[in-house]
């Protein structure tokens, strides 16, 4: 599993760089052009937001699987070991489930409203720019899930050792 995760990591990592060139060339452009020539390719601004939106979601999912995403480390960091720090990290990787499968089923609700609904610069779908939605939600529940066999593997050693 870890083999599979350094290898979605890397792929997350190096569309997010290029998403992100890509994004910061098009504003560039688009700045040139609109005080240079006094046009803006109208495409250009709705291409930026869309590849913005798709490197905050990888993003995350990338930031989840560094174990990195948004906490407050204080209470973790000082139970850590104890039987307290174990409860508290299956609280927080509950609470992490509930979120983000409720993000899952709404994104994938969004993405599915908005499949007849075109984007006006590009003429895309909408449901192109949505679907990273329940794409980043199933890649932070992969790595969510190797947070829970690490918490698993934990028991088991606190276990063996009380046993032991």
């Amino acid at each position: 599993m870890d083999k599979l995760l350094k290898g979605v990591r890397s792929v997350l990592y190096g569309f997010s760089v290029v998403a992100m060139s890509i994004m910061l060339l098009i504003i560039f452009a688009q700045v040139v052009t609109r005080y240079m020539f006094g046009y803006t390719p109208e495409w250009s601004e709705e291409l930026a937001r869309f590849l913005f939106v798709w490197v905050v979601f990888l993003g995350s999912a990338l930031i989840m699987g560094e174990t990195g995403h948004l906490a407050v480390q204080f209470l973790p960091d000082k139970f850590k070991g104890t039987r307290f720090g174990t409860i508290l990290d299956i609280i927080i990787n509950a609470c992490g489930y509930v979120f983000i499968i409720l993000l899952l089923t709404q994104g994938w609700k969004m993405t599915s409203i908005m499949t007849f609904q075109r984007a006006p610069g590009l003429d895309i779908p909408m449901s192109w720019v949505y679907v990273i939605i329940p794409v980043s939600c199933v890649l932070m529940l992969l790595y969510l899930f190797k947070e829970t066999l690490r918490i698993i593997r934990d028991i088991s050693k606190s276990r063996a050792r009380q046993e032991g």
